[in-house]
C-alpha cells in the first residue's frame, strides 16, 4: 500500500474528539488497502511516484545493429535519435468531511463509521473512474477526457491518441500503423488482434516484442460470455473433433465496471494489452507526486474536519502497448 499520512491540529488529543483519532484512522487505513488490493489502475498503468512538478517521457530510435566487416575490419559507428515527447503535469485532488461535536457526544458509531467510510470510498473510487476515463475516451478515438471540471490528454507523445488508424514514425511520418480495429470480440478477431500487435514496429520498423497477456473489457454479459467462450476451454467447440484451442490459459481478463460510464451506449469494446512492455516501455503512465493525507482538526463551529489532499495524474505515452477492438471507423482485421 502507498500508505495514508495523518496529521493533527494542536489540542485534539486533549479535546472530545480525542478518543475517536485513533479508530478514524485505523477505519480509513483499512478501507484504503481493501480497496487497493481490488484496485485496476496497477493493471492498467504504469505506475511510479514522481518528485517533480510533472514528467516528461520521450523514446530513443533503435540503432541499426551489427554489422559484417570480416576480418580486422573497422568498426562501422551506430546512433540513435530522440523519439517523440510528452510533458505530463500533475493535478491536485481535495476533499473533506466532517463530525459534529453532537455526534461525538452523543457516541453515534454509525455515523462515526458512515463519513470516514464514504470519504476513504471516494478517494480511491476516484483514482478508478480516473484511469477509466482516459481510456473510454480514448478507445471512443477522443483526444481528450473531461473529468469533474478538468480537461485531461488523451492523446500519446507522437499526437495522436492512444487507439488511432495512423501512428505515425518519429523517422518517416509517412509510415503509419493502427492500433484501433472495428471487428468484434471472437475467437478470430482475438488470434487477428494478437497477431497485428507482435508485428507492431518500432520507429526505425523494426519488429518489437510486443506479446499482449491481457484482455480488458467493460461489465457487459455478451462480451464476457463470448470472451470466455474463447479462452475457458481447453478444446476447441467449434470443430467436429474439439482440436486445440491454443488460446486456453493464455490471458489474464479483466472486466472493469467502472469503465461502462466513459464509453458510448452500444459500443462492446475490448482492448489487449502486454502488461510488461507498457511497464518496461511506459504506455500508459500513472504517477503519485503525493499520496493521499489527511488532516484532521477542529474548526469555528467546534466540528472536527477531516480534509484530504493529494497530488497524481495519468497519461499516456506509447501506444504499442495497447489495441482495441470493436470501435467503429477502425481498421479492419479480418476481411479486409
Amino acid at each position: 500500500m502507498a500508505g495514508i499520512t495523518f496529521t493533527e491540529g494542536s489540542g485534539l488529543q486533549d479535546s472530545i474528539y480525542g478518543k475517536c483519532q485513533e479508530p478514524i484512522k485505523l477505519f480509513l487505513e483499512k478501507r484504503g488497502e481493501a480497496f487497493e488490493q481490488a484496485s485496476m489502475v496497477g493493471e492498467l498503468f504504469s505506475v511510479s511516484p514522481s518528485k517533480n512538478f510533472g514528467e516528461k517521457f520521450t523514446s530513443m530510435t533503435a540503432m541499426s545493429g551489427f554489422k559484417p566487416v570480416g576480418e580486422n575490419g573497422a568498426y562501422p559507428e551506430d546512433g540513435m535519435q530522440e523519439g517523440f515527447s510528452k510533458f505530463i503535469e500533475h493535478m491536485t485532488w481535495k476533499d473533506s468531511f466532517s463530525l459534529s461535536r453532537e455526534i461525538v457526544e452523543d457516541g453515534k458509531l454509525m455515523d462515526l463509521k458512515k463519513k470516514p467510510a464514504a470519504f476513504i470510498t471516494g478517494y480511491y473510487r476516484t483514482r478508478e473512474r480516473f484511469g477509466a476515463a482516459l481510456l473510454g475516451a480514448a478507445i471512443g478515438g477522443k483526444e481528450s477526457a473531461a473529468f469533474s471540471g478538468k480537461v485531461f490528454s488523451c492523446t500519446g507523445a507522437d499526437g495522436k491518441g492512444l487507439f488511432h488508424k495512423a501512428h505515425p514514425s518519429a523517422v518517416d511520418p509517412k509510415r503509419v500503423q493502427s492500433n484501433q480495429f472495428e471487428d468484434a470480440f471472437s475467437n478470430d478477431a482475438l488470434g487477428a488482434m494478437e497477431s497485428a500487435m507482435q508485428d507492431f514496429r518500432g520507429d526505425e520498423d523494426e519488429v518489437l516484442d510486443v506479446a499482449p497477456d491481457t484482455i480488458l473489457i467493460p461489465n457487459e454479459y455478451t462480451l464476457k460470455r463470448d470472451v470466455f467462450a474463447a479462452i475457458g476451454a481447453d478444446k476447441d467447440p467449434a470443430t467436429a473433433n474439439n482440436g486445440f484451442n491454443y488460446q486456453y490459459g493464455r490471458w489474464n481478463v479483466i472486466v472493469w465496471p467502472y469503465l461502462n460510464q466513459f464509453i458510448a451506449k452500444g459500443l462492446k469494446p475490448w482492448v489487449l494489452v502486454d502488461k510488461r512492455h507498457n511497464e518496461e516501455y511506459g504506455g500508459a503512465v500513472w504517477l503519485d507526486r503525493v499520496n493521499l493525507e489527511i488532516r484532521s482538526e477542529i474548526a469555528a463551529n467546534d466540528a472536527n474536519v477531516w480534509k484530504g489532499f493529494a497530488r497524481f495524474t495519468a497519461g499516456f505515452n506509447d501506444w504499442r502497448p495497447f489495441a482495441a477492438g470493436g470501435v467503429p471507423g477502425g481498421t479492419k482485421l479480418i476481411g479486409a
